[in-house]
């Protein structure tokens, strides 16, 4: 029995090779008596649960068949499908978690998070945030019809981009000290997060211990297609 996180796969109907690849790990990677946690990002796009643009369907359709033969699986929302809702928790099986949450692995209490929250010093994103995951604020978004959903967010990534570039890389990197609050505040020694693509494990000392934060990779742009594979005896990172 294994614990599998994986983050910022960005499934996109562009993106035909990843959803092959992501589709056969669902199929093959993992066994019926395993953990499936997927901490944001699955989606490149997700307008709301009436997004049926490809490749929606048959991701929802092999997410339900894995929950089905037993597999647990849980998903955080990331910045790019924070919109995934109650139907499609309905329709996979799969349980919507709260971010940050805690989990038991084997006896370790381990903290997980999309990761977009400890880039607290790209303060013009955590504004954007803030807006974005407003109740209101969604409710009038999700009334809108897709195409006029597609137009606005097609708007907004295009001032993204642009705003990105002009950006320092710290900027878009986690405040150490906002990975220290965080783990402090939950009392914590172990973190799993997504969202920067940066994967790797670090080790530092947290008030005279030693934490450790897991950051997992993305499945597109680096084409890491990063997995961590947490066991009884102990985890790493591997790539599928």
């Amino acid at each position: 029995m294994a614990t599998f996180f994986l983050s910022d796969v960005h499934l996109s109907e562009t993106r035909q090779g990843i959803v092959d690849t992501f589709l056969s790990f669902l199929g093959h990677g993992i066994h019926d008596s395993d953990t499936l946690y997927i901490l944001g990002d699955l989606f490149d796009l997700w307008l709301g649960d009436d997004d049926a643009r490809y490749p929606h369907l048959p991701v929802v359709d092999a997410l339900r068949n894995m929950t089905q033969r037993g597999v647990s699986i849980g998903i955080l929302p990331g910045n790019h499908d924070f919109l995934l809702g109650k139907t499609f928790q309905k329709r996979t099986g799969c349980r919507l978690l709260p971010d940050p949450g805690i989990i038991d692995l084997y006896g370790r209490r381990v903290l997980i998070t999309h990761g977009d929250t400890l880039c607290t010093l790209d303060t013009s994103y955590q504004k954007y945030r803030k807006q974005t995951r407003n109740a209101l604020y969604q409710r009038i978004f999700l009334a809108l019809s897709m195409k006029q959903r597609l137009e606005k967010v097609a708007s907004i990534r295009s001032a993204s981009r642009v705003a990105v570039r002009n950006k320092p890389a710290h900027i878009l990197d986690v405040d150490n000290r906002a990975v220290e609050r965080m783990m402090v505040t939950y009392g914590v020694r172990y973190l799993i997060h997504g969202h920067t693509h940066r994967s790797a494990i670090h080790r530092n000392s947290l008030r005279g211990d030693t934490a450790t934060r897991i950051v997992l990779g993305d499945w597109y742009e680096r084409d890491n297609n990063s997995v961590l594979v947490w066991e009884k005896d102990g985890f790493q990172l591997v790539t599928v």
